[in-house]
């Protein structure tokens, strides 16, 4: 059922009810003028903790969850006498990442700590429910950095992990971390619940324009059958229209392809090229910025260029994949060069990409398993492209139902 067709909560009542929530601290200069981005994790323990006092904790995190100074949360709270830390659990990649997509580091002892160490990955419901039990916590904290793209798996372990939570009955805290592509808009198909897999498990937009925090709120408000107890810890200093290279925060990769903030700022586009038989760039240093396949050539930058989109140029580009689609093999295509990213949209791009792909050279195939229809929510955009559709038309067509899910995401915003 997709928002639209549901009852908008109002901006208080069960929501409320169900979520405390640490506020932002006002900020006196943008970024980059002597302010910088303060985490949840910083603002918790600038506070002593206290949300987490009394508790046995487990953290849900990655190698993203560091301090300002590069420190791994884990460390810092493993040798702080205040947090009685007593389990971690990994998702996809890895608590210290060092699994590829689709893997995880299992069951183990951390080295570094001493800490046992549960995999996440692939786990809900009552399977997670138990991991959590066996782990002895009374509380789980979660602290990853997102990327804002709906088909980014992390935002999922969060779904999941709080379902389990709830299941549990365990306590659930999440330290925020700043959208880096900003906030300011959610962009894109809003997903069917009839293709809901692990890219995708409720209909939410696919660039949702929403923190780890804002998104934990709304599942508890709009999508938990049995909402847990929710507590989230705010970032200070950031404002919605705010990229990651201006909060003074370290860049950790948050998964092996998603090298730099340039990566997530067109991922939420380029990643539906992981539904057809071109590279979305995996294997090279700029994946999801390089496009192609063999037999490519010039015609489809040209292609894309003539349509004038805001805020982005294309060049004509080769690169030899070193894994992945094309290993070893030198193919033709595009890289994406975004020259003013306040107007670049990169879910409408990802869209005039594929129609001019297809247009432009006849080998184009979308994947055997229809992937391109988990990625984009529902078979619409696929079978509107297959009939000819321009970008503007595919676009057009989920707007009705894009409203409806920015009305409803509006109530859970926490940051101006």
């Amino acid at each position: 059922m997709s928002l639209s067709r549901r009852g908008l909560l109002a901006a208080g009542g069960a929501m409320a009810a169900a979520t405390a929530t640490a506020a932002p601290a006002a900020a006196d200069a943008p970024p980059g003028r002597g302010r910088r981005v303060r985490t949840g994790f910083e603002r918790l323990a600038a506070d002593g903790y206290a949300v987490l006092a009394g508790q046995r904790v487990g953290v849900v995190t990655n190698p993203t969850g560091i301090t300002a100074e590069s420190r791994h949360i884990v460390d810092v709270m493993h040798a702080d006498e205040r947090v009685d830390l007593t389990a971690v659990f990994g998702p996809e990649h890895g608590f210290r990442g060092t699994a590829q997509a689709g893997g995880s580091e299992g069951r183990h002892d951390d080295p570094a700590t001493g800490l046992p160490v549960y995999d996440t990955y692939l786990k809900s419901g009552r399977a997670l429910a138990d991991v959590f039990t066996a782990s002895g916590v009374d509380t789980v904290v979660f602290d990853i950095q997102d990327v804002g793209a709906r088909f980014y798996t992390y935002i999922w372990t969060l779904y999941d992990c709080m379902a389990a939570a709830a299941l549990a009955g365990k306590r659930f805290v999440v330290l925020d971390r700043p959208n880096p592509v900003t906030g300011r808009a959610a962009l894109g198909p809003v997903l069917d619940r009839a293709y809901a897999t692990f890219v995708g498990r409720e209909p939410i937009a696919q660039a949702h324009g929403m923190t780890v925090a804002e998104l934990a709120r709304l599942f508890n408000g709009e999508f938990l059958a049995t909402p847990v107890p929710l507590e989230t810890v705010a970032v200070s200093g950031w404002r919605r229209a705010d990229f990651f290279d201006t909060t003074g925060l370290p860049w950790v990769p948050p998964s092996p392809n998603m090298p730099t903030p340039d990566t997530a700022l067109v991922y939420s586009g380029t990643c539906l090229f992981e539904g057809t038989n071109l590279s979305e760039g995996r294997g090279t240093t700029r994946p999801f910025e390089l496009l192609g396949a063999e037999g490519v050539d010039g015609r489809w930058a040209q292609a894309a260029n003539d349509l004038g989109l805001p805020g982005v140029r294309f060049r004509e580009a080769y690169f030899a994949p070193t894994f992945s689609k094309f290993q070893g093999k030198t193919v033709g295509g595009v890289q994406l060069m975004v020259h003013d990213r306040a107007a670049f949209d990169p879910v409408r791009t990802g869209i005039a990409l594929l129609v001019t792909a297809r247009r432009s050279w006849s080998g184009f195939a979308w994947r055997a398993d229809r992937w391109i229809d988990k990625l984009t929510g529902s078979s619409r955009v696929r079978t509107l492209i297959d009939a000819g559709a321009s970008a503007d038309e595919v676009v057009g067509a989920w707007e009705e139902d894009l409203a409806a899910f920015r009305a409803v995401r509006k109530g859970y915003l926490m940051y101006h």
